[in-house]
């Protein structure tokens, strides 16, 4: 009895983490409201260089019509003079996406505070569909919080980046979205820490 639980248990883990990776192998890119970009680190306004590549990947597929709207999300830590979404839009701004184009939602300190006040965001607005850019191995996570919040979300994941240097890094972050995961769908929280974990 025992031993068949523990596979149970066994079997259910690894299934969400193959689950994780072959979601993060995906692209889905349907016409939508808005493109959400997951914030990341800033340094004094500056993105990190996996924040970066998350505002590229979503000039791409805001150029390609995607959807009409970028949508940053994402609070400031204390001491920091710029919250995470204001820095991505600047970036944004920056690289000529024009200002009517871009949403600044500068709050959450993690994944599933900032999908539920950009589900805020959307409810506001009339707006259900969203195209979530993030890491691949947090696509998942994302999709499900962000439905959570009363959106209708498909994500179209960044493959430039830290997170997807190498096979190390890629296994690490799938082990950790695995726990992360489960957590969530267990409990309903979320838990911060290292990017893809917040």
């Amino acid at each position: 009895m025992v031993g068949a639980a523990f596979l149970a248990a066994v079997l259910f883990v690894g299934s969400t983490a193959l689950a994780i990776w072959w979601t993060a192998r995906q692209d889905a890119r349907p016409e939508s409201d808005a493109i959400v970009v997951l914030g990341s680190a800033q340094y004094n306004g500056v993105p990190s260089s996996i924040f970066e590549a998350r505002l590229e990947h979503a000039i791409d597929l805001y150029e390609a019509g995607v959807a009409p709207v970028i949508v940053t999300v994402g609070g400031k830590a204390a001491g920091d003079q710029f919250a995470e979404a204001e820095a991505g839009r600047d970036y944004l701004a920056s690289a000529g996406v024009p200002a009517d184009a871009l949403l600044a939602v500068p709050e959450g300190v993690d994944t599933l505070e900032s999908m539920r006040v950009v589900g805020a965001a959307f409810a506001e607005r009339g707006w259900e569909r969203a195209v979530l850019v993030t890491d691949p191995w947090h696509a998942m996570r994302a999709e499900r919080m962000a439905e959570d919040a009363g959106m209708e979300a498909a994500s179209s994941p960044t493959r430039q980046g830290p997170a997807v240097q190498t096979r190390d890094t890629q296994f690490r972050y799938i082990l950790r979205e695995t726990a992360a995961y489960l957590l969530y769908r267990v409990t309903g929280e979320s838990i911060a820490g290292a990017p893809g974990i917040g």
